[in-house]
């Protein structure tokens, strides 16, 4: 299943005649055509707002649905313009409104001898308003489904690169952790054994060397050189984050609505590397951990437009 970004535009337009055909198939009649544009950015939700003259709003409710069956998240606006000739177009009078005009000139003048014969400009508007009225639904909902049509491959094209980049940036934190494995035994060693350094020095310079058994003293040493290996040991943070970017794959691989999930897991991933970076005792582990908080965040801005 494809990974549908939530960026997108597109267009369709089409035409209807007086008889309700399409204009490439009517020679004849006033024409109209139909303009439809779908442009779309991210959101949180499914928000659609619609553009379009008064006379077309009866419409709004069926090119909802039409959006609603396609689209599930972001902000997307609808925009309808209608060209209708009929109204400046020369009239093409037919034969059956000339007889009709003609039988009932001669009934009016038979009763009323004075009056004016009807001029052409008259005869024109007559035909003009005899003639059937053009019917734009059809045409706007087939302009509106095509668009959308259009508007979903071009939110599936835009889905493929932010794929091809978010892949990228997960290689590149996994491979920021992989680095980062093989320094936690050392430093926290290192770390410890500075710690008990440091533990005798304070010892020495109080003077409880002197008046507390040594084997309490080392017993005690020893205790806190662990509970303080333990608080800066980030191996747990290092399999979490892992986890997740196993997970990160996963789902852009099966494709389908996974924006909010995958969301989620970046502020997963942000947790860890705040905490890496929080509990890193090394030069080396610090740089890591901004190193991922760079490649997360390019990571998030990414995953905003997903769907």
């Amino acid at each position: 299943m494809a990974v549908y970004s939530m960026t997108g535009y597109a267009s369709a337009s089409t035409g209807a005649s007086a008889t309700g055909e399409n204009a490439s198939e009517s020679g004849h009649g006033p024409f109209a055509g139909v303009m439809v544009e779908l442009r779309s950015v991210n959101s949180r939700f499914l928000d659609i707002a619609f553009r379009m003259p008064d006379e077309m709003r009866a419409l709004e409710p069926a090119l909802r649905e039409l959006i609603t069956g396609q689209l599930r998240r972001g902000k997307i606006e609808l925009r309808l313009a209608t060209r209708d000739d009929a109204g400046t177009a020369w009239p093409q009078p037919q034969t059956d409104q000339l007889h009709t005009l003609s039988r009932l000139e001669n009934t009016v003048q038979s009763w009323l001898p004075n009056a004016p014969p009807l001029t052409v400009h008259e005869v024109l508007q007559w035909c003009r308003g005899a003639a059937p009225a053009v019917r734009l639904d059809d045409a706007a909902l087939d302009a509106a489904r095509r668009a959308v049509t259009g508007l979903v491959e071009a939110r599936a094209r835009e889905g493929e690169k932010l794929v091809v980049v978010l892949m990228q940036r997960v290689h590149r934190v996994r491979q920021l952790a992989s680095d980062a494995q093989p320094l936690v035994p050392q430093v926290v060693q290192r770390q410890q054994q500075r710690f008990l350094e440091r533990w005798q020095e304070a010892l020495a310079s109080s003077g409880a060397a002197q008046t507390l058994p040594q084997q309490a003293l080392q017993e005690r040493a020893l205790n806190e050189a662990a509970a303080y290996a333990i608080r800066i040991d980030v191996a747990e943070e290092l399999a979490r984050l892992g986890a997740h970017l196993d997970e990160i794959e996963r789902l852009l691989k099966a494709g389908g609505e996974l924006g909010k999930r995958l969301d989620f897991l970046i502020q997963e991933l942000q947790r860890e590397a705040n905490t890496l970076g929080s509990k890193s005792a090394a030069l080396e582990l610090t740089q890591i951990s901004v190193e991922m908080k760079v490649a997360i965040e390019q990571m998030r801005e990414q995953v905003q437009n997903i769907e």
